[in-house]
């Protein structure tokens, strides 16, 4: 069995759940479509704690996405291919998309980095955004926007990206130089009592 085929009957497995299930459907369209703003949330959560480490979390999240987006950009030069939607019969798709390259996937990059990233630095809670990111990124199939291999090369991208970062961006001292005179600056508009650096 050729890789192709094992991609498409494994998108098979799973786009076809949607149609056995169908009263799943609209919980999944939601993680596919609009779980992008919970992510957005979260980063702005973290930021706006006013916490040093999680502000670094956010940092290394936002170096890690543009890193792991530019290795897609680049992937896709080398193998495209269009959405399941486009080329097979019979698909379940479930929302509207564009037909273009859809190799990586975009959303598993942008998931992927950022919540690898989050893991990282917080592995209590860190596990959750984890488990986020494979529902969105098994959501992308389910919908009949994305083949497995696209979500599973974005994921990939997404995770060495952000073993990288969290490697390469404490050694960088002028990112946190960068960081200490904004919270200086804050400091001075927006005093906040008891910042804590190790919340």
């Amino acid at each position: 069995m050729s890789v192709s085929e094992l991609n498409i009957d494994v998108f098979r497995a799973i786009n076809d759940v949607g149609k056995q299930y169908a009263v799943l459907n609209p919980g999944v369209v939601f993680i596919a479509e609009y779980m992008v703003y919970f992510l957005g949330l979260g980063l702005l959560v973290y930021w706006f704690t006013r916490n040093h480490r999680n502000r670094m979390m956010v940092i290394q999240a936002m170096i890690t996405f543009i890193i792991a987006e530019i290795l897609g950009k680049l992937a896709g030069l080398f193998y495209s291919h269009y959405q399941p939607f486009a080329v097979l019969q019979d698909v379940n798709q479930l929302v509207e998309h564009a037909i273009d390259n859809s190799f990586p996937s975009d959303h598993s990059i942008l998931f992927f980095s950022i919540c690898a990233s989050f893991w990282l630095m917080r592995k209590k809670e860190g596990w959750l955004w984890l488990v986020l990111a494979v529902f969105v990124g098994l959501s992308r199939v389910w919908v009949g926007v994305h083949y497995p291999v696209d979500v599973i090369t974005g994921a990939l991208l997404g995770i060495v990206s952000a073993l990288f970062v969290y490697w390469a961006v404490p050694r960088l001292a002028f990112i946190q130089r960068l960081l200490a005179l904004y919270e200086k600056i804050e400091q001075q508009f927006l005093p906040a009592k008891n910042k804590s650096k190790n919340f």
